[in-house]
C-alpha cells in the first residue's frame, strides 16, 4: 500500500477519505482505497451540506498539523468522499506531523 501523502516543494499532498456526520471529528489512521493506494481516514461531525464538512476537514487538519487554515486547500474532490488536500509549509515537518497523527489514529 502506498503512503497517503507525498511531499512537494512547498508542502504535502494528502489523500483523504472523509466520512461526514460522524459522532465527532477525528483522524482515524489510514484506509486502503483500491489499487494499492491508501488515504487518511477522517471522520467529520459536520454534514455534507453547503461545504460544512469541507470546512470541518480544513479546520481539523490545520489544528492537528499546526498550520493556518489558509494553508490547507482541497485540490480535488470537493463533493466526493475521496479528496486531494494540499497543505502548505515545510514538507519535512508536515510529513513528520502527519506520520504522528496517522499513527495515533
Amino acid at each position: 500500500m502506498t503512503p497517503c501523502f507525498t511531499m512537494t516543494a512547498d508542502g504535502v499532498m494528502l489523500t483523504v477519505r472523509a466520512t461526514p456526520k460522524a459522532s465527532r471529528d477525528a483522524i482515524a489512521g489510514t484506509v486502503e482505497i483500491g489499487d494499492s493506494r491508501s488515504a487518511a481516514a477522517i471522520r467529520l461531525a459536520a454534514p455534507p451540506v453547503d461545504g460544512a464538512a469541507n470546512a470541518g476537514l480544513i479546520a481539523l487538519l490545520a489544528r492537528e498539523l499546526g498550520v493556518r487554515k489558509a494553508d490547507v486547500t482541497i485540490q480535488s474532490g470537493q463533493s466526493a468522499r475521496i479528496k486531494m488536500v494540499r497543505i502548505a509549509g515545510d514538507p519535512a515537518r508536515l510529513a513528520r506531523a502527519l506520520e504522528d497523527v496517522l499513527a495515533r489514529g
